[in-house]
């Protein structure tokens, strides 16, 4: 036999299935202890994570701080002992650390300790457990020795969604009686480029019904077929004019069955109106990039909604809009009407933000519309100044004497004086009251009024403020000769308005000529001659500016959330139109020599015409400011006596989520 061979046989192979099932079955054991060990740990781990995240979810929740009484680490020690993480313990320990999350430039969150900020909270969360058995086998084979214990570590990091604050301007357009709606149709109409004809009950049906902005949002996706789209790119697609108030239709008449409310029917006129002017809806809504569903849940009035349309429309096609007033008395006054700068109707962002750069891109800023608007006043409304033509007529002896003495002219007072006969030529004033063709125009630029956040406080949900700073309108007022085709200009840099002065008087002469006892002759009137009077206003009404104010709702209650009504405050401005009518009584009144330039010397003899000619025009004019404030600008939701800002604030806008 072979020497190979004899190893062979089956007596040399006895017992080697054996030892290899020996072998087999210890490594199974040993797998097995690997597995168990290795599962006890990962249940520790799991268990201390488990911990970690509840506790860094109630110190946020509970808007903990690492500041004075150090709450976060109150809360999230709290948190650990209800879930099984018994403390103090000499094997556990629990570290709590604020501050906030940042992206590194992998744009992942990164967590940044800082004890003064609690936008996240950090929980470490470690436990000494039995050492593992795989180490203490490799130990026995020559590797480092092991401890008995091993620390297991788990981290969470929560983080509460940013506050939330919005700003909103309120129209006080309450009630639109018939008179009303007849301007309010030609003010939109004209607007708007198109013809209008809504009645009292549709243009009340505006005012008084509401839509919702998360809701108006989420329609205008669908409607412009960007339904995966984020809200900040909806605002800032260009849309047209018509398509944004038929997804307010679509709104407030889902099933298309209220066609015949007046209220849908109202805007589908308005819709026919706008024509294809198309606008950038976040020029008049600001809402900050990235706000969630939550942070939309306010509400907003339809009237103000498309009374900022049609603003921002109008801004956008430089239209004029002219429509006629009617008053008791006047005749022949036309109103012009231009946007310069649309309303921001409504904002909604983070305070925290807008607090380090109230004015920054972050900021949450409101303003009413800036408009100009020019009053033309054609001759009937100024003709029954007879008081100031009686009284010029009475003052032409002392007119005289004067203006011989200005002018070195022989003038005479009275043309049957001895002096003006025998062929011997004299002059005589010949004094004109508003010489024609007279206009009086009036313009009035009221500058936007504006509000914008500056500080908040969230001392807990029904303990929380907000800090604006507020500016009221200014306004500028022309009265005299301007011509309209000047003063209105394109949708992007609106001219300024030219005022001329307006003549009032016309001092001019007549040389006439007695022969013997004929009757007295004279040659045509020479205008001019003796110069003349008249009026001009350039001034400007300015408003407080950066006015504080601290909006906390009254006792019992708290500031508004989000998706709760705003909380109103009315800034008072009553002042403006006194001011205004006060500067009609103070009309300037200039008298002007033959060459153009000014003389003095006859404030005296020319006081009473002058008091009866600024009291007249004054007569005329406070009417028809009165009608421009209460009509026109309530109109264009701009009020000279108040503004009112509503305020919401929501220091969390949702429920607090593990950021890391």
């Amino acid at each position: 036999m072979s020497p190979r061979l004899q190893f062979r046989s089956p007596s040399r192979q006895r017992g080697a299935i054996g030892l290899m099932a020996a072998l087999t079955l210890g490594m199974a054991l040993m797998f097995l202890l690997v597995v168990v060990d290795s599962g006890r740990l990962y249940l520790e781990k799991r268990d201390l994570q488990r911990v970690a995240d509840m506790a860094a979810l109630e110190a946020s929740t509970r808007s903990g701080d690492c500041a004075a009484g150090n709450t976060a680490t109150v809360y999230a020690t709290a948190s650990a002992n209800r879930n099984g993480f018994t403390l103090p313990d000499p094997n556990r320990n629990l570290l709590v650390a604020c501050g906030a999350l940042t992206l590194d430039a992998n744009n992942l969150r990164v967590f940044g300790a800082d004890p003064s900020k609690s936008e996240a909270i950090r929980v470490i969360a470690s436990h000494s457990v039995q050492q593992s058995f795989a180490g203490g086998v490799g130990a026995l084979f020559g590797g480092a020795p092991r401890a008995a214990t091993i620390n297991l570590t788990a981290s969470a990091v929560a983080a509460l969604p940013p506050p939330r604050a919005s700003l909103t301007l309120r129209s006080t357009t309450l009630s639109v009686d018939t008179s009303k709606s007849t301007t309010l149709n030609a003010l939109f109409g004209g607007l708007l480029g198109g013809n209008l004809n809504i009645n009292a009950a549709g243009w009340n049906g505006l005012v008084n019904t509401n839509v919702s902005l998360l809701g108006y949002l989420d329609r205008l996706k669908v409607d412009l077929n960007l339904s995966a789209a984020g809200y900040d790119q909806v605002l800032g697609n260009t849309i047209a004019v018509s398509q944004l108030i038929q997804t307010a239709v679509n709104v407030l008449d889902p099933g298309g069955t209220l066609g015949a409310t007046a209220t849908i029917a109202s805007l589908q006129a308005l819709k026919v109106a706008a024509g294809a002017t198309t606008v950038v809806l976040g020029n008049v809504l600001h809402v900050e990039a990235g706000s969630t569903m939550t942070a939309l849940g306010t509400n907003l009035k339809v009237f103000d909604l498309i009374e900022a349309v049609v603003q921002l429309a109008n801004k956008k096609n430089g239209l004029v809009a002219t429509l006629p007033i009617n008053l008791a008395g006047l005749a022949q006054i036309t109103a012009r009407v231009q946007i310069l700068e649309p309303p921001q109707l409504s904002a909604i962002g983070n305070p925290k933000k807008a607090a380090l750069d109230p004015l920054g891109p972050n900021r949450i800023y409101v303003r009413t519309a800036q408009i100009r608007t020019l009053l033309s006043i054609d001759l009937p409304a100024l003709e029954p100044i007879v008081a100031l033509v009686n009284a010029v007529a009475d003052l032409a002896g002392p007119l005289t004497n004067t203006l011989n003495a200005l002018l070195n002219l022989n003038l005479v007072g009275v043309l049957n004086s001895l002096t003006c006969a025998l062929l011997v030529p004299c002059q005589t004033p010949d004094i004109i009251v508003l010489p024609p063709p007279i206009r009086l125009d009036v313009a009035l630029d009221v500058a936007s009024a504006n509000s914008y956040v500056t500080a908040y406080s969230c001392v807990s949900t029904t303990n929380k403020t907000l800090t604006t700073n507020t500016s009221t309108s200014l306004v500028k007022l022309k009265i005299g000769k301007i011509d309209p085709a000047t003063a209105f200009g394109s949708n992007t840099t609106p001219p300024a308005v030219v005022v001329q002065p307006l003549k009032v008087i016309d001092i001019g002469v007549k040389t006439c000529l007695r022969l013997l006892f004929l009757p007295i002759s004279c040659n045509p009137r020479v205008p001019g001659v003796g110069g003349g009077i008249d009026i001009m206003a350039d001034t400007t009404v300015a408003q407080s500016a950066n006015m504080p104010h601290v909006y906390s709702a009254p006792p019992a209650t708290s500031l508004p959330e989000i998706n709760q009504p705003p909380f109103y405050y009315s800034w008072s401005t009553s002042n403006i139109v006194s001011s205004l009518t006060d500067t009609l009584t103070n009309i300037k009144v200039n008298m002007y020599g033959p060459t153009g330039s000014l003389v003095g010397g006859l404030g005296a003899i020319l006081s009473t015409v002058t008091t009866l000619l600024v009291n007249a025009i004054n007569s005329v004019l406070s009417p028809l400011l009165d009608t421009l404030i209460n009509t026109l600008l309530l109109s264009l939701g701009i009020d000279l006596n108040k503004v009112d800002v509503g305020a919401n604030l929501s220091c969390h806008s949702g429920r607090a989520t593990l950021a890391i």
